[in-house]
Parts: C-alpha cells; sequence; structure tokens
C-alpha cells in the first residue's frame, strides 16, 4: 500500500486519576477548565509533554534527544572538552560562546542565553566541533542548528526568538488533558507533629492546606507522520521515535506532588487512529459532561465510541485503528482491532507503519 500524501497518527486515552495535584496554578490550585458549561480538571498539554520528554530521556540514546537550557554555553563547553582536553573550562566556554554568537543566538555577560534554548546532542556535537576549527560562516553555523534535529525537537517543536530561522515547527500536538465529567476542589488539611516535643505538648509544629481533586480525563495527542519523516529523513528513526512517543504517552505521568498523593495510574484505554487526511480530536464527546455515580469510566468509553463513529460523516475512513483496554468496554470492538497489551499494541502499530512508508 503506497502512503497517502498525509499521514497523520491521533492518540486517544481515557485515564482515571485518584486525589491529586498533579498540575498546580500559580495559587497552589489544581489547574482547571470550564467546557460545556461545567469546570473540569485540567492537565496542561505542556506539562505531560515534560513528562514525556523526561520519559525519553530515561529510554533513549542521549544522541536523540535535546536539551532545554539557559546554560547552553556551559553545555557546548563539555563537548568541546570531549575533543580537546588540553583546554580549560574557560577557554572552552569562551569559544562555545563565541559559536553561538556567531550562529546568532545572543548571550549575556553570564554566559547564559537570553532565552531558554532547545538543543539536540548532535547538534552540540557539531556546534563544539564548528567552535574548534574556529568556523565562523553564519550560514554554516544556522545550517548546523536546522540539521539533525532531536526526536523531542522534531515532535515539539523549538522556537528561537532570536531568530525565528532557527525554529523547528513541531510534527505532534498535545492536548490539554481534561476531566470527562465535573469537578469540585477538594482541600486536604494537615498537620505535622514535632517527634522531639515534650509530651504534654499537644499542638502541632505545622499544619496547613494541600487542595486536590479527582478525574477520569480523556487525553489527546497526534503526530504529522509525514512531517516527521522530513525532519528525521530516515524511517527507521521515524517508526522508532513513533514506537517511543506511544509508549510514553501512556506510561508518562506528571510529576506535581506524586509524593504527597501517589497517583501512579495508567489508562484504562488506549486508542491509536492512523488517518491520511487530518487528524480529529473527539473531546467534542465529553461537551456533555458524563453524569454518575458509579464511576465515569464506562460511560467515558461510551461517549469516545459514539462520537468517534459520529466523525465519520465529516471525514475519511480511517486507514486502522487499535487498541488495548483494560475490561470489555462497550463499543470499542465496533471501531478498532484489539490488542493484548501496550507491547502488542505498538508492534502491531509499527509493522503496519512501515508497509505504509516503504516507497514514501
Amino acid at each position: 500500500m503506497k502512503i497517502k500524501e498525509t499521514l497523520f497518527l491521533d492518540v486517544h486515552a481515557i485515564q482515571t486519576v485518584p486525589p491529586s495535584n498533579i498540575n498546580r496554578d500559580d495559587t497552589g490550585s489544581p489547574k482547571t477548565a470550564q467546557y460545556g458549561g461545567v469546570r473540569r480538571a485540567r492537565i496542561s498539554s505542556q506539562s505531560w509533554k515534560k513528562a514525556i520528554r523526561d520519559y525519553f530521556s530515561k529510554r533513549c540514546e542521549q544522541s536523540k534527544v535535546g536539551v532545554r537550557t539557559l546554560k547552553i554555553v556551559e553545555y557546548i563547553a563539555k563537548e568541546i572538552l570531549k575533543l580537546d582536553d588540553s583546554l580549560t573550562f574557560d577557554e572552552a566556554s569562551k569559544l562555545a560562546n563565541e559559536v553561538l554568537n556567531n550562529a546568532g543566538i545572543k548571550t549575556k555577560k553570564d554566559f547564559k542565553t537570553q532565552a531558554i534554548l532547545f538543543l539536540g546532542y548532535v547538534q552540540a556535537q557539531k556546534l563544539a566541533k564548528a567552535a574548534i576549527e574556529k568556523v565562523s560562516d553564519k550560514a554554516v553555523l544556522k545550517d548546523i542548528l536546522n540539521n539533525n534535529p532531536a526526536i523531542d525537537i522534531a515532535l515539539f517543536g523549538r522556537m528561537v526568538a532570536d531568530d525565528p530561522s532557527l525554529n523547528e515547527d513541531a510534527s505532534a500536538q498535545v492536548a490539554h488533558s481534561i476531566s470527562t465529567h465535573a469537578v469540585q476542589t477538594e482541600f486536604d488539611f494537615y498537620t505535622a507533629n514535632d517527634d522531639l516535643s515534650p509530651e504534654d505538648n499537644a499542638g502541632a509544629s505545622m499544619l496547613g492546606n494541600i487542595e486536590f481533586n479527582s478525574s477520569t480525563l480523556y487525553r489527546y495527542a497526534n503526530v504529522a507522520v509525514h512531517e516527521l519523516l522530513n525532519q528525521l529523513k530516515d524511517k527507521e528513526a521515524v517508526k522508532n521515535t513513533l514506537k517511543l512517543f506511544i509508549e510514553a504517552f501512556c506510561n508518562s505521568l506528571p510529576t506535581g506532588k506524586s509524593n504527597t498523593f501517589a497517583n501512579q495510574t495508567l489508562p484504562q484505554v488506549l486508542l491509536l487512529t492512523l488517518r491520511n487526511d487530518r487528524p480529529v480530536n473527539m473531546v467534542s464527546a465529553f461537551e456533555e459532561a458524563v453524569k454518575s455515580n458509579q464511576g465515569y469510566v464506562e460511560k467515558s468509553v461510551e461517549k469516545l465510541t459514539d462520537e468517534y463513529r459520529k466523525t465519520e460523516k465529516f471525514v475519511n475512513k480511517p486507514v486502522f485503528t487499535i487498541y488495548v483496554s483494560v475490561d470489555k468496554f462497550k463499543g470499542l470492538s465496533e471501531i478498532g482491532e484489539e490488542k493484548s497489551s501496550l507491547t502488542e499494541l505498538v508492534d502491531e502499530f509499527s509493522n503496519r507503519l512501515e508497509e505504509m512508508i516503504k516507497e514514501f
């Protein structure tokens, strides 16, 4: 089968989270959003993308992932020292600073960049080599920064305020996760006693409140497969990147207050759809909030599968749909092919994708 001009991976999940405060605002409250006339729990896309990037870093070779930091000079300087250990760290830092300035990246007196910069490991290595060789041609240096992007830079993009020509368009989009139902914020009043206080002292040494909520979330992300292939220029790399992305989407979790609540859950349903026309976020399934006093997961899955069928009135039939779930939820088997585990799901997706991109 030949690949179409465009190819999009949609990833959907229904995931229950117990009392938690995964992603909080500037006041410490769990983030929320108004949707369908009611307040929903919300986990920002930025928060979950960071969790996915952390998952990548723990399971990927260093050469395949990027670093977001103000300390890019220091990062490149360390690569310079690997190439020439006769230099001092200060000398390497000056070389790194110079090569970045020549590339159009502005730095301050403390050698930090003016804004956080997202740089791939291979790009850092090439800039280090260019610094040692005294390359000052801006076009050559910009070419280094625009090629060989790390997989997380390709997926999530890069914005360079100093020079927009160094921007990298994201091939992936991650939606804010929201609860399929209305939520109310609750408060946990806590106290802490001093272990060495006198026995006749009955007062607490510390007290306070932590806000939290619990929810069944609808999570969604997509990847423009054709754009990712254009960025990485390697079919095997695209296949492996998407396998890792699916695993990370399923298994990652933002770490906010996780030590307090131990909210280490997994999705109840993970649904993959490959489309050749456009991506489809099915959050509209939950515009009318789920109402139940016997759990939200089953009703949320039913709404999701109903919405899946409704979308076929407007878009092409998907190339294929596969899923894995913890239970035999109503409607799932009617829209896709069930797999027994995440591993089987990812392998099946990879095999089908490989066939489709052979002639791309």
